[in-house]
């Protein structure tokens, strides 16, 4: 639900899909990286998502495969 209810249309748009088809699929650890990763501002989100900032690195893989994700649609 926190994946499709974002601040920014964009991020429902690049985190729903995400959710709905990945997050059965991850482990524990990057569950809980999700968790914390859906608590980060919606703007920060998008330019790390985008290609246009670069994450934290604790964050890094799993933006990585968000965007990638995201580019397959």
């Amino acid at each position: 639900m926190r994946s499709w209810r974002r601040g920014i249309k964009e991020m429902d748009l690049i985190l729903g899909p995400f959710a709905d088809a990945a997050l059965a699929d991850l482990s524990g650890d990057e569950l809980a990286l999700y968790d914390a990763l859906l608590e980060e501002n919606d703007q920060d989100l998008y330019d790390w998502v985008s290609g246009r900032a670069t994450p934290p690195l604790a964050y890094l893989p799993l933006v990585a495969r968000i965007a990638a994700h995201a580019g397959a649609r």
